[in-house]
């Protein structure tokens, strides 16, 4: 019997925690992280602000919890035919909906870069994944004649990927901005056949 108790317990801290995470992404997508974003998660969660962190261990890993949902939700979106470089296009459509989390996306990223920071093996492992993900499906795009071969998939890689932030960032001040159309446009040139890009 002692060990049903601890189980059930466990089970219910577990959805318990996953039902925070879910309502503060959709309250964070739309309404930002800042002020009273919290209050409103608490809220809807049916519990006292303070209460959210008997799940957490601070705001940082509630917020690195809601990053990583929000990634999640990204790969949902994007599916395995869409992966590579044409899924790029869609997320940036999707965070272009949700400025909240892209605002908060950007915040995290450029203060996790300290190595005792809440969220820095967060960011370190995902670019880590995006490099990689994106980069094998480059490189085999190059030997398919596909993609420009001057240059290696992995430099690829990280040029799309800093193209995808800076273009995020440059929107998160001037919402003319097209993100998606941006990197249409940085798609289609890497994609060009040979001929089209000695021209």
């Amino acid at each position: 019997m002692s060990t049903v108790k601890p189980r059930g317990r466990y089970a219910k801290g577990a959805e318990r925690r996953e039902q925070i995470v879910q309502t503060a992404t959709d309250v964070f997508a739309t309404e930002g992280f800042e002020g009273t974003a919290l209050k409103r998660v608490a809220e809807l969660v049916g519990v006292k602000e303070a209460t959210l962190f008997h799940y957490f261990s601070g705001k940082q890993e509630l917020l690195t919890a809601v990053l990583t949902e929000r990634d999640r939700r990204s790969m949902e979106l994007r599916g395995v035919a869409d992966a590579g470089l044409p899924g790029v296009v869609p997320v940036a459509e999707r965070n272009m909906l949700e400025p909240g989390l892209t605002t908060l996306y950007a915040v995290a990223s450029a203060t996790a870069n300290d190595p005792g920071h809440a969220s820095h093996s967060y960011f370190q492992s995902r670019y880590s994944e995006l490099v990689k993900e994106l980069g094998q499906d480059i490189r085999r795009r190059q030997g398919a004649n596909e993609v420009r071969a001057d240059a290696t998939a992995e430099s690829l890689a990280r040029l799309v990927i800093a193209a995808f932030d800076g273009l995020q960032l440059q929107w998160l001040y001037d919402k003319d901005v097209d993100i998606a159309a941006g990197l249409k446009e940085l798609v289609e040139v890497l994609l060009a056949p040979p001929e089209t890009k000695a021209e």
